[in-house]
Parts: structure tokens; sequence; C-alpha cells
């Protein structure tokens, strides 16, 4: 039985297991003050040409969400969401529980425009009786695999910027948006862009760990007290830091990044030849094959998957994720099955 659920069920890239077992008995100085940890975060902010950005390890990405938006939101703020965002749809109402209203609004590709953006300012003018939208929360790539372009991101830049706004950004798969082949973006960019974001680094090889960067100096200037209150300090931080450290030094993030894309078009070229449509158009990793029920059911006996929606009583879309680890004969061996 193989698992397409995910690209987080293997454990970690063997190169990070092998550093943390040569620093294992090296002593250094805790809650992400070591060496290893401040390493990392100058090659991270000089990856995005960002000398003055300041990053922070935390475990995971709804804690990096949860993070961020209450660091930089006040009690009557609000965030703007594709309803398929991560923090909608699958943080069980995290965001709300500290205090923050998620403004909805329906996207065909899970990515948000500025008319999006235009029509939930118009609805929510009659102050103090709503919520204030303040902050707009974006994916990529999103939930349902897609990526932003440049000239999309730029558009939403602007916009927010103009109408005080903060574009925050979660890099869950990043790594996988960056390497996909229609992407036009840089990290750089991505970072001249927002105002903050994350680097994930749990699905793309890492054994847990996201890297959330701040690109403002003036924003968020107490997030480390936002980290220990909500008990995101970790006292060994340095098993985060020794990991992006080992990600980025020679871009073995990238790398692995594109291998899962890689994999995923191989099937994707497969289904399309044998006549398969999909519910979005695939560009990373994250895949939604359209399958007859019939098939379904029978793929069901040898690998695991998530049935993203019934769209029909025949049809249904599924959700194929490949991952850094996924081997060209499991793809192989799919194929021949399909």
């Amino acid at each position: 039985m193989y698992s397409f659920k995910n690209d987080y069920s293997e454990g970690a890239h063997p190169s990070i297991l092998q550093k943390l077992l040569e620093t294992n008995l090296v002593q250094e100085p805790g809650y992400g003050e070591d060496r290893y940890s401040q390493k990392a975060r100058a090659l991270l902010c000089e990856k995005m040409n960002r000398p003055d950005a300041r990053i922070y390890f935390v475990a995971g990405g709804t804690q990096a969400n949860l993070l961020v938006i209450a660091a930089l939101l006040q009690v009557h703020e609000a965030v703007i969401s594709a309803t398929t965002g991560h923090i909608y749809s699958h943080e069980a109402g995290a965001i709300e529980a500290v205090g923050h209203r998620i403004i909805t609004v329906d996207t065909p590709n899970g990515k948000l425009n500025v008319d999006d953006l235009r029509r939930v300012l118009e609805n929510h003018r009659l102050r103090p009786h709503v919520v204030k939208p303040r902050l707009v929360y974006i994916s990529n790539s999103t939930e349902l695999g897609t990526v932003y372009r440049k000239e999309e991101l730029s558009q939403l830049s602007v916009f927010c910027r103009d109408n005080g706004l903060f574009l925050y950004l979660d890099g869950a798969r990043l790594g996988h948006a960056l390497t996909a082949p229609q992407n036009d973006l840089s990290l750089a960019e991505i970072a001249e862009l927002t105002d903050a974001f994350y680097i994930g680094a749990t699905k793309n090889g890492g054994l847990l760990g996201e890297a959330v960067v701040i690109n403002r100096p003036d924003l968020a200037p107490e997030f480390d007290y936002v980290m220990k209150q909500k008990g995101a300090l970790m006292a060994k931080g340095r098993l985060i830091g020794i990991q992006f450290l080992e990600l980025f030094k020679d871009d073995l993030y990238f790398r692995l990044a594109d291998h899962a894309n890689t994999m995923a078009r191989k099937l994707t070229f497969a289904l399309r030849k044998k006549g398969y449509d999909f519910l979005t158009e695939p560009e990373t990793n994250q895949i939604f094959p359209l399958l007859p029920r019939t098939k379904v059911e029978q793929l069901k006996l040898k690998y695991q998957f998530y049935e993203w929606s019934n769209i029909d009583h025949q049809l249904v879309a599924l959700r194929l994720i490949t991952s850094w680890a996924t081997q060209e004969s499991v793809i192989d061996q799919l194929i021949n099955d399909l």
C-alpha cells in the first residue's frame, strides 16, 4: 500500500539526518541562538537579498500562520482568504481561536486577485459595525496545487500597500511553487512583494520546521514574545536551524521540490494520455485527476489518496501528491495499474 495522501509521510532527507547526527553532542545555546540557526538565517537572508529580514524558526505551518496573524493584527481586524485556504479549511479554527475572523472568497483555482480584495473592502465599510479587513492570506502553491505568477503577486502587493493591507504568504509548499515550470518568481521577489511569508521544510525533506520571514524591520518587532507566549519558542531550536542550513547551503531544497514536481508531471502526462481530465490545471506536486468511481475503488486496493470531491455519481476528483522521496518506479507502477 503506497500513500499519495501527502508529501510528509517519509521522515527526512538522509543528509539532514547525517548532519543532526554529526552535531548531536556539540553543546549549543538554546532557543535558536545556536550557531547553526544563526548561519541558516544569514544564508536565507542572502538567498532572498534581504539583509534586514527577520527570520524565526517554528515547528509547523499552522503554528506559523497563527503566530504571524496574531502578531500583526489588532483584535477587531480580520483576514481575507480563499475558501480553500489552509487557515480556513484545515486548521480547526486556529485563527478564529485567537480572535480574528476569516473573510472567505470563492475562487476556481485557489488564488486571490485584486477584484476579490476590492469587493471585500467594499462590503466592509460600515465602521465600526463590521470587522476591519487588514491582512490578505495567500499560499504558494495553493491548496489546489496552482502557483502565482509574478504579475499576479505584484498586483496583489501594490493593491495591499495602497489600501493599508498586509500581504502574507503561506509557503508550506513554496519550493514546489518556485520550481514549477510555469513559475516566473524567485525567492527574492517573494520577499520583495510580501510583508511576511514562511518557507516550509516539513513538506519538502525536513523532519519538521518552517522559517517565518518578516520582511519589514518595523513589522512585529516583538514577535519573539508572541512565539514564547504561544509555546512556539523551542529550547532545542538548533534542530530546525540545522535542517534549514542543510537544505539551503547547496540548494537541496529546490532539488527536492523539483523531483516531486517531476514525478507529478510524469503522472499527469500519463493520465492525459489515457484521456482523463483534471479539476484544476496541474502545476506542482499536487494533482487532481477526475476518475470514474469504479477505477477509484480498484486503485484503493493498492494506494492511499484523498477523494477530494464528487463531481457526479460516477466521477470523482482525487488528490494525488508526490514527494521529494517518491520513486519513479512507484509512478510507473501506478501508471501501469491505471
